[in-house]
């Protein structure tokens, strides 16, 4: 949830009893903008969901539900997913005597939960926090341009979701797909090429530039990789890359940033980069 700086009680006139709140400044959730960012940016935001999904299903005050799950409540905090509108929240389990009361019933498809022995719906609050993640959310970001080899991984993330399996979606998505790229899935994206490369150390090409997609720069073609051979893999997947740049930047998981360029023709000095240039026949 959002970082509470301050907040002060003043009575006026009109309205008795006000409350003002001092809370850290975020961005509006754009869905149309946020796909058309990075794929690793995109985990990250399903990541602090999960997170923030956890902590309503476990908070000091019970399972809290957002009653009004929408993008709209949420705005985007370094990176970070966060919710800022808490207005619609509920820690109420709803009542019932048996099963048929505890239905669930969303656009798409529904659900009955079972009826416990308090007579209380078991877990409705955290299945339609859940539910909610699910439809606004994973189902867009997860799946769309991730990385091939991770795809059956995200299937099943986003599957298990979907099926209210809270457990499994943890599971996946906190445990397996670690921020490190040292681990094992991501050296999975990685696969050999025959292309033949010139490394060039300590050099640079400032022009040269073509746009790709998604790329972490919109004058050129920036994006990051696990290693020489992703970047090599990258290149040859585009007919007007003639060359790439390793730079000593990396993503906030630590993958290297990576320029690619059309042409080798103006290559300059600098001691912080690494260019290879696609050797012809």
């Amino acid at each position: 949830c959002f970082q509470l700086y301050g907040y002060c009680y003043q009575d006026s006139n009109d309205i008795p009893d006000t409350l003002t709140t001092i809370t850290e400044l975020g961005s509006p959730l754009e869905m149309i903008q946020l796909l058309q960012t990075s794929w690793e940016d995109r985990f990250r935001i399903c990541l602090s969901l999960v997170r923030l999904l956890h902590y309503l299903a476990h908070s000091p005050l019970g399972s809290v539900t957002l009653l009004d799950f929408r993008p709209r409540q949420f705005v985007i905090v370094d990176g970070e997913l966060k919710v800022t509108d808490l207005d619609d929240a509920s820690i109420e389990e709803s009542s019932c005597t048996s099963n048929s009361d505890c239905f669930m019933e969303f656009p798409a498809r529904n659900f009955t939960l079972p009826c416990s022995v308090d007579g209380r719906c078991q877990s409705m609050n955290e299945k339609r926090n859940l539910y909610n993640a699910y439809r606004f959310f994973f189902t867009y970001l997860l799946p769309h341009s991730a990385p091939s080899s991770l795809r059956p991984l995200l299937d099943k993330i986003v599957n298990a979701t979907g099926n209210h399996n809270r457990h499994d979606n943890a599971k996946y998505l906190l445990f397996c797909p670690s921020p490190s790229v040292n681990s094992e899935f991501t050296q999975k994206c990685v696969k050999s090429a025959n292309t033949q490369y010139r490394r060039v150390p300590e050099a640079f090409i400032p022009d040269e530039n073509y746009r790709c997609w998604p790329s972490y720069h919109h004058k050129g073609c920036l994006l990051s990789v696990f290693d020489v051979n992703e970047a090599i893999e990258i290149c040859d997947s585009y007919s007007q890359c003639k060359a790439f740049v390793l730079t000593n930047q990396t993503t906030w998981t630590g993958r290297q940033l990576v320029f690619f360029k059309m042409a080798s023709n103006h290559i300059v000095p600098d001691p912080d980069k690494i260019t290879y240039v696609k050797v012809t026949d």
